[in-house]
């Protein structure tokens, strides 16, 4: 592993770091020795928060709440481990700026990853703005053996937990309980039938059932007259889309208090 990691930086040093790393999803995996790999997640905000120019209007503290939501659900749901995270505030510090690293902070504690977790980042504090804008970055380290997108199988049954969600067209809340949880989400990350997780997001359902099934080298037969808008966007990841054997559905209506949807089925190409 050492070895690895120094002919890892001897070539970025020599400018050829460009061949390790590939996109998968809205993932970018860089690949640094022994089969483990440095994983990145991002998302951006505009327009969201208590300011006057922003579109959707709520608390700063919500902004910053669903605005890692959406990295933190990516990255786990690959199977890493997350390490660090990282906000990107154009705003200032005060009042708002805090508020949102709040909401920031305790995502990452609802996930597990309490005060002390690297959490680092930046404010606009020279400029004035009147609209919220946030970006969000959790870096991870996933061994090859625990990753978990394309892991599909064949006769998967393919199903939907949580309801796609979006604003300004509906009104998103921490409590709802039509979206996902970070603790159905823990549950979900548990179950040993269910093979690969992939949160939705403004593509909606049947584009993130496509990407699933594309790389596990599969098609997706879709239900007919499934009971959820499969095009509607999911905004800060409300749901997420779960493959595994047809046992998971019993489980997952079990164990997770979120709306369950059946999408459709994996089939071999062909």
């Amino acid at each position: 592993m050492i070895h690895d990691l120094r002919n890892f930086y001897q070539n970025i040093k020599k400018q050829k770091a460009g061949s390790y790393g590939t996109q998968i999803r809205d993932l970018t995996k860089i690949d640094i020795g022994s089969g483990i790999s440095l994983i990145v997640a991002v998302d951006s905000d505009g327009g969201i928060g208590p300011l006057e120019g922003d579109v959707v209007k709520c608390s700063a503290y919500q902004a910053g709440r669903f605005a890692m939501r959406v990295p933190l659900l990516e990255i786990l749901a690959s199977g890493a481990i997350p390490v660090a995270a990282f906000d990107m505030l154009m705003v200032p510090m005060q009042p708002n700026g805090a508020e949102i690293v709040r909401g920031i902070r305790d995502e990452l504690t609802e996930a597990g990853f309490g005060e002390g977790f690297p959490l680092s980042g930046s404010t606009e504090d020279n400029v004035p703005t009147n609209m919220t804008g946030i970006g969000t970055t959790i870096i991870g380290f996933v061994h090859e053996t625990e990753m978990r997108p394309g892991t599909s199988h064949p006769d998967d049954v393919v199903l939907c937990v949580g309801t796609p969600k979006t604003g300004p067209e509906d009104k998103i809340t921490l409590d709802d309980p039509d979206i996902i949880s970070q603790q159905d989400f823990l549950c979900l990350r548990q179950i040993p039938t269910i093979h690969d997780i992939l949160p939705v997001g403004s593509h909606g359902i049947f584009y993130e059932a496509g990407e699933m099934a594309r790389l596990a080298g599969l098609k997706i037969e879709i239900a007919l007259n499934p009971s959820v808008n499969l095009k509607k966007s999911a905004g800060p990841a409300t749901c997420v889309l779960v493959s595994g054997t047809d046992d998971s559905i019993d489980i997952i209506k079990k164990s997770i208090k979120a709306p369950i949807f059946f999408i459709g089925r994996f089939n071999k190409k062909g």
